[in-house]
């Protein structure tokens, strides 16, 4: 089986195929487009870009674009349902969920994600758009979304309806009560245990739910974060990419007591970086990989988690996704 490595670039998508231990640039495409995110599997590629969703169906020789229904095509994130073929979801900018059931071919709005976003008035602090939504985690019939600046949504029906969770305020006021998570969410995930094992890197700490999204616990609270990766098999065994601010003195850190401690996990780096952070996390077997908001991106070893630099002539890394074939 031949595993590829794709990333969305600034300057569109790039194809890396494994050699040994490296990767190797294999082809780029979509060089005219700003992408932001990227999705593969079954052979089907989808890259959500500020001018919708395009798909390849012969590894990225070729695109099309796959936006049909997608009225906010400014595309901040896109996933799948990872038992379900041929049912995703994106994210936009301004703030709106849509849903396929073809492979990204024709997108379905959910009308009530816009009238929260109305209704509590998301923003961003660096556009003049509604907020966006910018992180997706699925198991099952449940599905979260992570919405900058304002809240953390939840589906129960696989994203045909979404809600507030109980313990999201909506507004965007930086300003949670007790048991409540910060406003300012930037990505979400679901601990394959339990639907209603989540946890959200905001704004203002790393947080974590037991009860799907009732009552909230900052588990590390002094802490700018986009990004986190779960042991799948270990529930207390967490890696985080927290800051002291937006891009300021970034780092690689770990817990394997679910958050009572942390320990540093960036070696072999530069840490702390004076202006970069992990933006995303991407695992593909035993390698970990980050994304960085300077467009850097690493990969590690989970069993030593000692970092390196990949695909250095490829700058304006937005995010990674590994499809074998």
């Amino acid at each position: 089986m031949e595993a590829f490595l794709i990333a969305a670039t600034r300057e569109g998508v790039l194809l890396a195929e494994q050699n040994g231990e490296a990767w190797r640039e294999a082809r780029r495409g979509l060089a005219d487009q700003y992408v932001t995110s990227i999705v593969a599997r079954q052979g089907v590629i989808l890259a959500g870009t500020r001018q919708g969703v395009f798909r390849s169906d012969d590894l990225g020789r070729s695109w099309h674009s796959a936006s049909r229904g997608l009225t906010h095509p400014h595309v901040r994130w896109l996933a799948y349902h990872p038992k379900i073929s041929d049912l995703e979801l994106a994210g936009t900018e301004p703030a709106g969920i849509f849903v396929s059931q073809d492979g990204g071919e024709n997108w379905e709005a959910r009308p009530e994600v816009f009238d929260l976003r109305d209704k509590y008035g998301w923003r961003l602090p660096y556009s003049p758009q509604a907020g966006c939504v910018r992180g997706f985690a699925v198991l099952g019939e449940r599905a979260y979304a992570a919405v900058e600046d304002g809240c953390v949504l939840v589906s129960d029906d696989r994203g045909a309806t979404w809600r507030l969770v109980p313990g999201s305020r909506g507004a965007p006021d930086h300003n949670p009560a007790a048991g409540q998570v910060h406003s300012d969410v930037h990505s979400i995930h679901v601990h394959p245990s339990s639907p209603d094992l989540v946890l959200a890197p905001t704004g203002g700490g790393f947080y974590r739910s037991g009860d799907g999204g009732k009552t909230w616990e900052a588990i590390y609270r002094a802490c700018y974060c986009r990004a986190a990766w779960l042991d799948s098999q270990d529930a207390q065994h967490m890696i985080l990419g927290p800051a002291d601010g937006v891009d300021r003195n970034g780092r690689i850190e770990e817990t394997r007591d679910g958050g009572q401690s942390w320990r540093s996990a960036s070696q072999g780096l530069p840490v702390p970086w004076r202006d970069s952070m992990v933006e995303r996390f991407a695992q593909h077997e035993h390698t970990l990989f980050a994304v960085l908001s300077n467009g850097e991106l690493l990969a590690g070893s989970l069993n030593e988690l000692h970092w390196e630099r990949i695909l250095a002539q490829s700058p304006g890394i937005k995010a990674v996704t590994v499809m074998q074939i």
